[in-house]
């Protein structure tokens, strides 16, 4: 049953963005899905765990409310790269280091490169 509810996990879209000095710094995550479900965090993979937190605890009261969660809108995508030896011994070492997967440390990177450039983008118009 828990392994049912992890993957549904997986399926909610999630939106990482820098917080401001002003908003407290580190990372937002929210899951568009789930008005007002987010969370925060100093880093990133913070930010993505403590948001996972987040969505089971929506469910969980969509479950206990008799009430129906809403769906996901879009499934998981996934692709296939190949890469350099040096650069996946540097990635693994990294995430081994962070104790998180491969998958979740480049998601976390390709999500806040996304994130930087579009502060950017706001910054020049």
């Amino acid at each position: 049953m828990r392994e049912r509810a992890n993957r549904k996990i997986g399926e909610y879209r999630i939106t990482i963005r820098p917080l401001s000095k002003d908003e407290g710094g580190g990372y937002l995550v929210e899951y568009p899905e789930i008005p007002g479900c987010m969370s925060d965090g100093e880093t990133i993979e913070e930010a993505i765990a403590n948001g996972k937190e987040a969505l089971r605890d929506c469910l969980d009261v969509f479950k206990e409310s008799g009430r129906k969660a809403p769906t996901p809108g879009v499934e998981a995508a996934q692709w296939r790269q190949r890469l350099p030896r040096t650069l996946y011994m540097k990635l693994t070492e990294r995430a081994k280091s962070e104790g998180v997967s491969i998958n979740s440390l480049v998601t976390a990177m390709i999500a806040e490169a996304i994130g930087s450039r579009r502060q950017v983008q706001r910054r020049a118009r």
